[in-house]
């Protein structure tokens, strides 16, 4: 089977066509997306300019990861999921949107770039915790580099709708 096939049989499953025929399950579930989205982004923003030492100066940075950090994958886990039913929806015409193609490719890469920031920028947090100003130089990378990721996957994600209106709303 090949790739358009499979998005083809995604798009045909019972869940998507109800998603398609129905007027309501679409809106609500682009606006669940949204709202997991803005969390997501809004706590990784906190956390990422405090990495640049732009904001929180007063706080360490593992209290404000502890703080912060549920409340990321809540919002991530919840724009996963609507996100997810959203692409099942017409799953061949997200596929082929470059929009939603580079939104999914910054996203990849905002996920590669936390996993080299617990890796390696984040080994001796105590050593840099309480003072903004001794964040080593990777770390602050890492901050600054998944801040624009993150920009990115919303600019890309809100540029799908404008490239892709699949029921007419």
């Amino acid at each position: 089977m090949n790739l358009d096939a499979f998005f083809a049989s995604i798009a045909a499953s019972p869940l998507a066509v109800a998603i398609q025929q129905s007027g309501f399950l679409f809106p609500a579930f682009e606006s669940i997306h949204v709202i997991g989205v803005a969390l997501v982004f809004g706590t990784i923003a906190i956390v990422d300019l405090r990495l640049v030492g732009l904001v929180g100066r007063n706080r360490t940075f593992s209290a404000t990861m502890k703080d912060i950090l549920p409340w990321t994958w809540i919002g991530f886990a919840v724009a996963a999921v609507a996100g997810s039913l959203l692409f099942i929806s017409n799953a061949s015409m997200y596929w082929v949107n470059g929009p939603f193609r580079f939104k999914m490719m910054c996203l990849a890469l905002a996920g590669i770039n936390m996993v080299i920031f617990e890796l390696v920028a984040s080994r001796r947090v105590s050593d840099w915790d309480a003072n903004p100003q001794a964040t080593p130089w990777p770390a602050r990378i890492c901050g600054a580099l998944s801040i624009t990721l993150w920009v990115l996957v919303v600019a890309f994600g809100r540029w799908v709708g404008f490239t892709l209106n699949p029921f007419g709303f």
